[in-house]
Order: structure tokens, then C-alpha cells, then sequence
């Protein structure tokens, strides 16, 4: 049903919950649903199909119950996107719970060795997040990303998704070129463009710096319309995937609007008139 909503609407690209997001381990597909999420699949009318893991999973946490909980979540949602052939999975980075940053980066990366080991034989990456910045949370910097990056033994099973709420929040000022910009040289230095792998195209409700996750409609918030101009139109990720993750009934009404709004600020490309004959 996930992929006939986005079908309805006339998204593009579509991120789905392989599970309850709010539990630790779920329940398997069965084969008939399994087929039918690969019929909507197959018929090819959304570009871009991806997973966003659950909100439980903390691979920064120390040795403990929810530690291993972790883990296990993980490894079982990588293998349910497995089994629905999606390429990656959004993934907040974790939590250092007052151990510290570098203590946290071991830990993530650490936690994620140990699924890429049990995972192996799945194609299916982990997208880190970066976040607002909120409590002990990691990722609000992008070094943060790279430290994890850097540490994790399958590089070639990571990549990274931007938030541009959080990126806002977490004091990257996206809303002019020169701020852009220095966002994308940053990633690039540290990480590589080329592992950056989806958007969640989101405007912030509260200030720059504010290190504070609250999502609001485009244009509507603290970043305005030219940051989310400037980033459509950027041609090195044109065909990217990017959702939304704004507030919403279920009737999707609220995307319809913010698609309308985000396609509205695509440059249309101009096209050269023939040359008139001599």
C-alpha cells in the first residue's frame, strides 16, 4: 500500500518501514505479500524505493540488553529489505549517553562491523543520518559522519542521507549558495559526494543552531524556499532520491503541497532554438 500512496500522489521516490519502527524485531513478510510488493515494484512508476530503520536502534549505546537488542533490530531489518530488493536503509547514527563522542564513534562503527559480518551476503547499504543534534546524539556534524566512516571495516555497505532540517538545525546555514556550498565541499573533503546516497527534503521550525528536530512544511520554516531552490537545482544530484518527512494526514494532501512547491522551484531547462538556414 506504502508504494500505491506515493503511486497516487505522484511522487518520485518513496521511504518505507520494513517493520514496526517503534519494536524491536517484527514479523517476516509473507511470500503472497512479498510477490505483491515486487509487482509495484517492478512496474517501474517510482524511481526510487528505500527503507528508514526503526527508532529504537542505538548502536552507540555501551555493553547492555539495548545494545544487543540493537544489533539483532538491525540485522533483521537488513535482511526484510533484503527480501524486498530495497538498496539502502536511513539509519540515525546513535546516542553516546554521556560515554563521549569518540567512545560513541567506536561503538557505531563497532556495531556496525558486527551487522555488515552477519549481513554479508546482502547488497542492502546503511544511509547514516545526520541529525539535529538533540541530547548525546552523534551526527550533527559532519565529521561525525566521517569518524564513523572512517572506522567501519565495509565501507562499500555505508553511504550517507542529508536532512536539511537537521543540517539547519545543527547550525549549517543551507539557506545561500555560499552556505550550500560549504556543505557539500565539507562532505566532500571528509566523506565523498558519491556517498551520498538520498534527501529527506525538510524545513525547520526552529532557528539555525537551535539543535532542535522539528520539522515543518516547505517554505514555512526557518530555511525558506532558496535553500530548498538551490538544492533542486543542484545538477549533481539530479537523480537522487529525496522525501519528504513533514507533517502529514492520510490523505497526503500536505505532500501534494510541498511536492507542488519543491517541483515549482526546478529550473526548466532551456532549450536551444534550431539554427535558422542560410
Amino acid at each position: 500500500m506504502a508504494l500505491q500512496r506515493a503511486k497516487s500522489i505522484g511522487a518520485a521516490a518513496c521511504q518505507i518501514f520494513v517493520k514496526n519502527n517503534m519494536q524491536w524485531l517484527g514479523k517476516a513478510q509473507s511470500p503472497n505479500d512479498l510477490v505483491l510488493f515486487g509487482k509495484e515494484l517492478a512496474a517501474g512508476d517510482l524511481g526510487c524505493v528505500f527503507g528508514h530503520a526503526g527508532y529504537l536502534i542505538n548502536l552507540g549505546a555501551g555493553a547492555s540488553e539495548n545494545r544487543e537488542k540493537s544489533i539483532q533490530s538491525l540485522i533483521q531489518e537488513i535482511q526484510f529489505a533484503t527480501e524486498l530488493s530495497l538498496p539502502f536503509l536511513v539509519l540515525h547514527p546513535g546516542a553516546h549517553l554521556g560515554a563521549g563522542e569518540e567512545a560513541g564513534f567506536e561503538r557505531i562503527a563497532a556495531g556496525l562491523d558486527e551487522v555488515f559480518a552477519v549481513t554479508k551476503g546482502s547488497p542492502v547499504r546503511i544511509a547514516l543520518e545526520n541529525t539535529a543534534g538533540q541530547g548525546s546524539c552523534l551526527g550533527n556534524r559532519i565529521e561525525h559522519l566521517a569518524a564513523i566512516y572512517d572506522r567501519v571495516k565495509a565501507r562499500k555497505r555505508l553511504g550517507i542521507c542529508l536532512d536539511t532540517a537537521h543540517l539547519f538545525a545543527a547550525g549549517y546555514d543551507i539557506r545561500s549558495r555560499k552556505g550550500c556550498n560549504q556543505v557539500m565541499r565539507e562532505i566532500d573533503a571528509r566523506i565523498g559526494l558519491d556517498q551520498v546516497l538520498a534527501f529527506h527534503l525538510n524545513d525547520s521550525k526552529t532557528d539555525l543552531g537551535s539543535r532542535v528536530d522539528r520539522h515543518a512544511h516547505i517554505g514555512q520554516g526557518k530555511i525558506g524556499l532558496e535553500g530548498f531552490r538551490l538544492l533542486v537545482n543542484d545538477t549533481r544530484f539530479a537523480n537522487h532520491p529525496a522525501c519528504l518527512e513533514t507533517p502529514k494526514g492520510k490523505d497526503l494532501k500536505e505532500d501534494v503541497e510541498n511536492l507542488t512547491v519543491l517541483r515549482s522551484l526546478v529550473r526548466k531547462k532551456r532549450v536551444r532554438s534550431p539554427s535558422r538556414a542560410r
